[in-house]
């Protein structure tokens, strides 16, 4: 990329020259070089309008290290964008230029939305069918544990993939330590959670990036509670918790393959209402994007019908009330957690690899999706829910054929139908298409 180099007594400020491109739905990144100050994360407020036409967005700046500021913008429209940017800082204040975004490549469809009041397709139109699994605390694994789970991705039709910001530990199953901390501090001095350390985050927006690079969705859990007092990240206060929540977005809100979820089993962190709210309020700000939206249940339900919530994202195995559910609140529905494939000694991480795809399809026959998660015993713990790596399980062969199936269905009025007393269940349009599964029974013949 061109720059043009501004010498000044105190500061060099990198301004791309007119003529940079970027494809439509990528990234295109500002870099400002700024004086010193005590707390760049809290002292210096930087954003940026971008200017198309008419239309305008604005989005935050953040600080990247080394004295280094960057503000990403993800454009939707082909042709000239404009921008300026604002800031308390002098230099960093009312620096302007223009960029051309051109046509998306092939494969690049932009963010994922909902359609169809009921289903998800791409910003270009394109349906998508979420094929989702889980591994939670991959990203803060060792370099050849994170490469095989990439791998794995690679050769699986997965599409989807829960996964944390934050470390995360559950009994013997995982205790490692990341590669970095997120705060600046340590676990016997205290963190500070006003200053982050920029090594994390740029270690996990690679992540992103390379999910991103192989059409997959990364549903990004905010917050967890999977922590017991190991670190001591899921114990900010609010004020400290939105700080976070904003530099989050300002650096991957612009990657198109971003959803949010504001927490797994949200219940279990003992949050008041009000404070879940205002961080989704805090989302709702500051996403200029408007990503998607969910959180996660364990045993308390949240209200599904706040207009901040895009989609249900439940955790249940007991499947028979999820048409309910999607005619009540008039929203897709992802049961992102009906108890994993596996053999471990825990009621939600030993269904068959049978049971597991027979989940799949009572999901997708009442209108809803489903996440995967693999809970094979390992020698050295290594678990795909938890760690990423390689599947064992047979499942997802399996579930590839599903996907299959729904992408060849008809794309709309597409509608459920179930019959409890039967348990015949289906998705049909009209009289031209039908798809039956008839579960675990078997049909005899006329």
């Amino acid at each position: 990329m061109k720059k043009l180099l501004l010498l000044s007594v105190i500061f060099l400020c990198y301004i791309p020259v007119k003529g940079q491109k970027v494809e439509k739905w990528k990234i295109f990144e500002l870099e400002l070089k700024g004086a010193k100050v005590e707390n760049p994360f809290t002292d210096v407020q930087l954003s940026a309008e971008f200017t198309y036409k008419n239309r305008s967005f604005y989005v935050d700046g953040f600080y990247d290290g080394d004295q280094t500021y960057k503000i990403r913008f993800m454009p939707n429209e082909e042709g000239e964008w404009r921008y300026k940017t604002s800031s308390n800082v002098k230099v960093l204040n009312n620096k302007t230029g223009t960029f051309e975004c051109t046509p998306a490549s092939e494969g690049n469809h932009g963010p994922v939305r909902v359609r169809d009041t009921f289903h998800f397709g791409y910003a270009d139109g394109t349906p998508f069918y979420p094929l989702g699994t889980t591994a939670y605390a991959w990203v803060h694994q060792e370099k050849e544990l994170r490469r095989q789970t990439i791998e794995t991705l690679t050769d699986q039709d997965f599409n989807k993939i829960r996964m944390t910001v934050m470390p995360k530990q559950y009994g013997k199953y995982i205790q490692n330590e990341p590669p970095y901390y997120p705060f600046e501090g340590s676990k016997e001095g205290g963190w500070n959670f006003k200053r982050f350390n920029v090594k994390y985050f740029q270690h996990f927006e690679k992540q992103v990036e390379k999910l991103r690079d192989l059409g997959i969705q990364a549903d990004i859990i905010l917050f967890h509670p999977y922590d017991w007092g190991k670190w001591g990240f899921n114990v900010g206060i609010r004020e400290e918790n939105i700080l976070y929540l904003r530099y989050l977005i300002a650096r991957i809100a612009a990657y198109n393959n971003v959803w949010w979820s504001m927490a797994n089993e949200f219940d279990i962190m003992n949050k008041p209402e009000e404070e879940w709210e205002a961080y989704f309020k805090t989302l709702t700000t500051y996403d200029p994007y408007h990503h998607l939206r969910s959180i996660h249940n364990g045993k308390e339900w949240y209200d599904y019908s706040e207009p901040w919530i895009t989609h249900l994202s439940v955790q249940t195995p007991y499947l028979q009330d999820i048409q309910d559910w999607r005619e009540t609140y008039e929203k897709p529905v992802i049961d992102d957690e009906l108890v994993y494939e596996g053999n471990i000694p825990h009621d939600w991480g030993n269904l068959t690899a049978r049971e597991m795809v027979n989940r799949f399809w009572i999901c997708y026959t009442r209108g809803a999706y489903a996440s995967h998660g693999e809970t094979y015993q390992h020698p050295d713990n290594i678990l795909w829910w938890s760690k990423g790596g390689k599947l064992y399980g047979e499942s997802p062969e399996r579930l590839s054929f599903l996907l299959k199936i729904m992408k060849d269905a008809p794309e709309k009025n597409l509608k459920p139908f179930h019959n409890e007393w039967n348990k015949e269940m289906y998705l049909y349009k009209g009289n031209e298409y039908f798809l039956f599964y008839y579960g675990n029974s078997q049909q005899a013949s006329a």
